[in-house]
């Protein structure tokens, strides 16, 4: 009979993959979900109702929505339309989406809280008002967000798991692949437990740096 380490010895490296695209999605979808939500944010918060209301929807919607759902939905609707994505491009989309309708939400959270008086004073000195969000009032709430957001990119991580649902290659199907093969069951998901948590930790510890160099200013 093998042992664990022999076996690991062997499944490293496709197990080191499969971490490595866990990374790789997780940065993808908290990047382009950052962009998309720091967009979404703002209208939100000084859009008026009309132009406010399509992303309202999409916020609550997507925050209501299970990322499973999320993630079967980008996979296999847009086979009605005749396009076939990948699956690691259908789960990058569901997971920015997520992402997206969080940093949107908890931005215009952000927004709200900062005083009206900051906007008349910008006012008063001749800023137009996209000069005033991105050099005034942007700068403030994201310093505000920086530990919601660090919340919302360990979901990602934690939620890019789902995808193997889909076939993607990432570090729980990888692990079960290896399971399936060796039936070491409690070793190697509690390894990939493991890899998840250090990825998270890492996470934490840029968050606590980002939030100290914030307050330090």
């Amino acid at each position: 009979m093998q042992s664990f380490a022999s076996v690991l010895d062997v499944s490293s490296g496709l197990l080191l993959r499969g971490l490595a695209l866990t990374v790789a999605i997780s940065i993808a979808a908290v990047l382009a979900g950052s962009v998309i939500g720091t967009v979404i944010g703002p209208i939100l918060t000084y859009g008026g109702r009309l132009s406010a209301l399509p992303f309202r929807v999409f916020v609550d919607v997507v925050r209501g929505t299970p990322v499973l759902v999320l993630i079967l939905a980008s996979y296999y609707m847009p086979a009605g339309l005749g396009i076939s994505p990948g699956p690691i491009e259908a789960g990058v989309v569901a997971l920015s989406i997520f992402c997206a309708s969080h940093v949107g939400e908890t931005l215009r959270g952000a927004l709200v809280a900062i005083p009206p008086t900051q906007i008349d004073a910008g006012r008063s000195i001749g800023l137009t008002f996209p000069r005033m969000l991105w050099y005034v009032l942007l700068p403030q709430a994201l310093r505000q967000i920086a530990p919601n957001f660090v919340n919302t990119a360990v979901e990602i991580v934690k939620a890019s798991s789902l995808l193997s649902a889909i076939g993607v290659g990432e570090l729980l199907l990888t692990t079960q692949e290896i399971v399936g093969r060796t039936f070491m069951t409690m070793e190697f998901y509690a390894l990939a437990g493991a890899l998840y948590l250090a990825v998270n930790l890492t996470i934490g510890a840029g968050g606590w740096w980002l939030e100290r160099r914030f307050s330090a200013r």
